[in-house]
This record gives C-alpha cells, structure tokens and sequence, in this order.
C-alpha cells in the first residue's frame, strides 16, 4: 500500500510539472507571437512543441530538419531568454527534429491542439498543380516538389527601399514581373541581415501570384547539396538533373556554401548552362561578390559574373529611420521620434536587430498596458543588445583568449592538428564565435581553416560537452564572461 501511494504522489507530481511546463510554453508562445508577429509566428514557431525536460535542459520538438536549422538561426536565443524568464531552471533550449507519431507523453496534447488547428494559407507553397502542404509534400521523400518554404512576410511590400539598397531592389522587380530580362542571372549580395533573402522570397512571391503556371523553385546552397548527395547516394541523378533543369526560375541563396564542394559545383554547374540555354531565368545570392567567393571553380564564378551583379550596402541613417517607422506602423505603436533616432544611430550594422529591438519595444508596452515608449524605457528594455553593440566581440579575439586560457598558440587553433589538447580549444573557440558574434558559419570556419559543416559539428558537440563535463562547463563561461566582459 505504501509502495502505491507513492507511485501515485510521484505521477501527480509529474502530472503537474508537465502541467506547469505546458502552462510556461503557452506563455512564451504569446510572448512570441507580440514579438514577431502573427505571420511569422504560424509560420515557423506554432508548429514547435515541448518535448522533454531535464537537467536544466528544455527540448524542443521541430517537424523537420529545415524548420530546425529555421528557429536555430532566427528564433532561439529570444525563445530561450523568454523562457528563462518565465522559469529560471531552465538554462538551455534544445531543438530536436520529432514528428507526431515519435512525441512522447509530454507534448502529446499541445500537438493534437496545433493539430486540430487549420493550416494557414501561408504554409502553402504555389506550384503548377496546386496548393501544396508544408509539411506533407515540402520535405516528402519521393516528391517532385523541390522548393523550400517562402517566408510570408518577405514581399516587395514590405520591403523599405533607400540609397543603399535602391539599385539592387529595381533589378529584383524587373526579374519578378518580365518573363524575359537582357540580365541573366541576377546575382544579389551582401552582408549578414541587410535584406538579399527577402528580396529573393520577394521574387518567389510575385512570380507565383503574378504567373502560377511557371515552375519556380527556391532553396538554399545547401538544401541543393543535400538533395545532390541524396541523389548520389540513391544512384538516381538522372531524376535529381531533369527535375533542377525543368525549372522556369530557379533561385539559390547563399551560394558561399557550395565552397569547397567540387562534385556539387560541377552538377550546378552543369544545370547553370542548361537553364541558361533554354532561356530560364537563374536568381542567386552570396556574402561576397562572384569574384571574392573563395573555394568556388573559376568557370563558375564566370558565369556567375555574367549577368547583373547588385550589391545591397550597408544601411545608411535615413534608410534605418524609415524602416523603424514603417515597422512602428504594422505594429501599432507609437515610437517618439528621439527614440527612432536613437536606435537607427545605435544599430548600424544588421536591419534584423533594428526590427528585433522595435518588436522587443512593443511587447513590452503592449504587456504593461500600453506605457509610452521613452528613451529611458528603451535604453532599460534593450540594455543587454545595446551593451553587445557597444562592445562586439571579434573572432580574432576569441581565438587569443582560448589559446591564452588552454595555453596554445592561436596558430595551433587554426592548424590541422587533431591532437585532443588542440581539437577541444578550437570546438570551443568555434563554439563562442557562433554565441557572440553576428558572423554566419562560412565565415567563423574560413577563420579557422574550415568548412560550414565543421563549424556545425563543434557547436553541437561542445553544447553536449558543457552539460557532461563541469570543468568544461566552467571553462567555457568563464571565457564568455572575459570576452563579454
């Protein structure tokens, strides 16, 4: 009797601790959604479910690999800090691919409600035959559906145009609304957060609405890598060649990932020529001019020269002024013009933090029953971003810092060795240039001497490691607090 009495306090208490963790993550999920937005929020962050707790360690279930690497990129940090608020034990979010059927208990009933809950038309991606499911078609073994998601929020519309950006806005327009432009391909690119993806959804967007019928297809360098080696693996190129070259459009962002990747190059290569030979129109983006890309085969970078190349620049003051204002306006908040002036003087560098710190703004007056938005407020409200802006942490200081604390050299950390004693700083030192820095994986790996995926691979192990291994653990805070500090 004794022994069934406490199997039953223990399953209350797992009862109510699930039941205060869903409670916490209806929370954050509002908190989400006033930050960014009712599109946005149905788009990438309802499909999302809590999964299992433990040790500190919250996970997160995501229905695909794509949508994973989507929240890492965009989302987590805000989901975490969120989250730490509303319950201080948890000290990590960890985002795992988990579909209905492999759920646990724990998340069983918030999936039924997402579940029950109608598919918006934003996770429809147009194709010639027909509104097409996220979920079930986009990521489906075997489907002849190759584009990944557009984000709903990326049109022309929404767009803020200025001195900066001017040139290569005219020229995304002119490939959207003409069948046949003198240019091609149109090759957009820029730094980190300056509008190159949301001009190429633009694109996707006005094609597909404007001309149904024409066959566009959007994805990543690195989502054409995968599907390349998939195709290899399964020894059906032949399929993988006719389905890339019977496109009317293709668009590729981020083409800085195929560097290094030879037999992905060639196959890209290969369908570049084709496209353009039929007179199909190829859309591409990157970090760097087509001459600066390093890694990628000369005959590549030729015909990636060939057409229009459009540099988006960095925001100017006035460009940074408008979008603060129209992105006030689709919020519904009032923003005093000091403060405007204050944030576009303050963050220069990634129009992404411009729209997070006016979203961070709105919560918070909209949570306190609509208090005014002041320059003490806003300073108090965005005290740590702004705190990061006036002091960035570079990747050369990282990598001094880790060399002077496991006393190595920094030409050791970049070197090929695999020793433990070298390879475990270098994970380390990749893993706080991904935490404090703003730079993308490409170019924390290329300070290294190493490609994207390397860089993946020693962020996930050393966020293992740090829950394993105390002294780790303690090493590695140690070093953010100096670097931060």
């Amino acid at each position: 009797m004794a022994e069934e009495a406490m199997n039953t306090i223990q399953n209350e208490a797992m009862n109510t601790n699930d039941s205060l963790v869903q409670q916490q993550w209806g929370q954050v999920c509002n908190q989400l959604k006033i930050e960014f937005g009712e599109t946005a929020f149905d788009s990438w962050l309802k499909p999302l479910s809590i999964g299992s707790f433990s040790d500190g360690v919250m996970n997160i279930c995501v229905p695909t690999a794509f949508m994973k690497n989507w929240v890492m990129t965009h989302y987590s940090d805000r989901i975490h800090k969120i989250w730490e608020r509303q319950n201080p034990n948890i000290k990590k979010v960890n985002f795992v691919v988990q579909t209905v059927s492999g759920t646990s208990h724990a998340d069983t009933s918030l999936l039924k409600k997402i579940a029950s809950t109608p598919t918006p038309q934003n996770m429809y991606v147009s194709h010639p035959m027909g509104a097409v499911n996220f979920n079930e078609s986009i990521f489906q073994e075997g489907q002849s559906q190759l584009s990944a998601p557009l984000n709903p929020a990326y049109t022309f519309d929404s767009f803020v145009v200025g001195k900066t950006n001017e040139f290569a806005y005219a020229a995304a327009r002119k490939v959207a609304e003409m069948k046949n432009v003198s240019f091609n391909p149109l090759f957009l690119y820029s730094g980190v957060g300056l509008g190159k993806t949301h001009l190429m959804h633009a694109i996707a967007w006005h094609i597909r609405q404007q001309s149904p019928e024409r066959n566009v297809i959007y994805l990543s360098a690195e989502q054409f890598l995968y599907k390349f080696v998939k195709a290899l693996r399964y020894k059906d190129t032949a399929a993988f060649k006719e389905q890339f070259r019977s496109v009317d459009v293709l668009m590729v962002d981020d083409v800085q990932f195929m560097s290094n990747k030879e037999s992905t190059q060639e196959e890209f290569f290969y369908t570049f020529n084709s496209l353009i030979e039929e007179g199909r129109q190829i859309i591409i983006s990157a970090d760097k001019s087509p001459s600066d890309l390093e890694g990628i085969e000369t005959r590549l970078k030729s015909r990636l020269n060939s057409g229009l190349v459009a540099d988006i620049h960095p925001t100017d003051f006035d460009l940074r002024m408008a979008i603060l204002d129209y992105k006030a306006k689709m919020l519904g908040i009032e923003v005093p013009e000091k403060v405007s002036e204050f944030l576009a003087q303050k963050i220069t560098s990634n129009i992404r933090e411009l729209e997070g710190s006016l979203r961070r703004l709105a919560a918070h007056t909209q949570l306190l029953s609509n208090h005014e938005i002041t320059l003490d407020m806003t300073q108090d409200v965005l005290k740590d971003m702004l705190r990061s802006i006036d002091r960035k942490t570079t990747i050369d200081e990282i990598q001094k810092k880790v060399s002077e604390y496991f006393n190595i050299s920094v030409k050791e950390l970049q070197s090929s060795r695999r020793a433990r004693t070298v390879a475990r700083p270098r994970q380390v030192a990749m893993y706080l240039a991904k935490q404090l820095t703003s730079r993308s994986l490409p170019e924390i790996g290329r300070k290294f001497d190493r490609d994207h995926t390397t860089v993946m691979h020693a962020v996930r192990k050393v966020e293992e490691l740090i829950i394993e291994d105390q002294a780790l653990a303690e090493s590695v805070d140690a070093l953010r607090r100096s670097l931060e500090g």
